[in-house]
């Protein structure tokens, strides 16, 4: 057997680019992310959309801002994810 040490394994979060469709919680927002992907069976491009409750600690991101958002521990029932940067206003 060969042992591994705990700093070979490398857990990178997952990013999503998305834009805000909802601030109107605090220190939340909701982003809807849009996923171009090929049909299974017919390969055509179709769009999955899904939306994301994010943490905003600043509240900076407003509806319609493009956003960059980063996996984190479970912030409540729904919050998976934080906000990394506003791309555009």
């Amino acid at each position: 057997m060969s042992e591994t040490s705990p700093d070979s394994q490398v857990h990178l979060r997952k990013t999503r680019v998305g834009v805000v469709i909802s601030d109107k919680m605090d220190k939340t927002i909701v982003v809807e992310h849009v996923a171009r992907v090929p049909h299974p069976r017919f390969n055509k491009i179709v769009k999955r959309s899904k939306q994301y409750y994010v943490h905003d600690e600043a509240g900076e991101a407003k509806i319609g801002d493009r956003v960059r958002i980063v996996e984190t521990r479970p912030l409540s029932k729904l919050k998976r994810w934080k906000l990394a940067e506003v791309l555009s206003h």
